[in-house]
C-alpha cells in the first residue's frame, strides 16, 4: 500500500523489532492504514529510515531506540505514552533472536540466557507495563510473532523453538485472563518462510527469490487488526503468497 487510507484512524500501534523485516513492514502497513506507530529497535538508523517512509505516504510514527532486555526502559516508555496517548490499541510483539541453531546439549548457557531475556522475559515485561493502556482502548489487540518450531520441535532448533513456545503460552494465558474482564484480545502468527535476515541465516541455502517479502506479513497484519480477532486466534502464513 503506498498511499494512506483510514481504517485504522485514531488508533495507536506499538511494534518492536521494527528496525527491518517483518516488524518493519508490520509497522509500515499499520500506519499506511491511518495508525500512529510507535516503533522500537536497539538503533535508531533503521527506524529513522522508517520513520521517513511513513511520513512519505502522509502517515504519522514516533520513533522510540531501546533495548528491551532493560526492563526498565520499557517502563519508561510505557510512562512516556500512556502520558501522551492514554491508551494503546495495537502491540506487536515481534522483536526475537534466533540464536545459534545447535544441539540441545552444546547450548551455550550465555546465550541461552540471553535468548530467553529477550525472547521471553522481556515480552512478559512488555504486557506487563502495556496491559493499563491496552485495557483503556475500546478494542485492545496484541499479537504475538511465533514459528512453527514452537509447535512442531526440530533438530538443533531447540533453544529458540523452546522460548517461542513458552512465548504462545505467555500470551495465550494473557488472552484467556483478558477474556471476560475487557475487550483485549490476543492472536498469534507464524509468518512462514519470509525474506529476512533471521531467515537468511538459518536458511542460507536457501534462494531468498523463492519466499515472500515482509510486505506480505505487513499486509496480511493489517488486515488482521482492521478485521479484529478473538482470542486466541492462531494464524500460520504459506511460505510464498500472492
Amino acid at each position: 500500500m503506498s498511499k494512506l487510507s483510514e481504517e485504522l484512524a485514531g488508533q495507536v500501534a506499538l511494534v518492536t523489532g521494527a528496525s527491518r523485516g517483518i516488524g518493519e513492514a508490520i509497522a509500515y502497513s499499520l500506519a499506511a492504514r491511518g495508525a500512529h506507530v510507535v516503533v522500537t529497535a536497539r538503533t535508531a538508523g533503521g527506524l529513522e529510515d522508517l520513520e521517513d517512509r511513513i511520513h512519505g505516504i502522509g502517515g504519522s510514527a514516533t520513533i522510540a531506540p531501546l533495548d528491551l532486555t532493560d526492563g526498565d526502559s520499557i517502563a519508561r516508555l510505557a510512562s512516556a505514552m500512556a502520558e501522551r496517548w492514554q491508551h494503546l490499541d495495537m502491540l506487536v510483539l515481534n522483536a526475537a533472536m534466533l540464536g545459534t541453531l545447535t544441539p540441545v546439549a552444546a547450548i551455550d548457557g550465555k546465550e541461552f540466557n540471553r535468548l530467553l531475556t529477550l525472547n521471553l522475559i522481556a515480552q512478559q515485561a512488555l504486557i506487563a507495563n502495556f496491559d493499563p493502556l491496552l485495557r483503556r482502548a475500546a478494542n485492545g489487540r496484541l499479537l504475538a510473532l511465533s514459528t512453527g518450531v514452537a509447535r512442531t520441535p526440530r533438530a538443533y532448533w531447540g533453544a529458540y523453538a523452546a522460548s517461542k513456545a513458552a512465548l504462545e503460552v505467555l500470551v495465550t494465558s494473557y488472552g484467556a485472563e483478558m477474556r471476560n474482564i475487557s475487550n483485549v484480545r490476543i492472536a498469534i502468527l507464524d509468518p512462514g518462510g519470509t525474506r529476512t535476515q533471521m531467515r537468511a541465516r538459518a536458511y542460507p541455502g536457501e534462494d531468498p527469490q523463492s519466499i515472500k517479502e515482509p510486505a506480505a506479513v505487513g499486509e496480511f497484519v493489517a488486515n488482521l487488526m482492521v478485521e479484529g480477532f478473538d482470542s486466541t486466534d492462531f494464524h500460520a502464513l504459506p511460505k510464498v503468497m500472492g
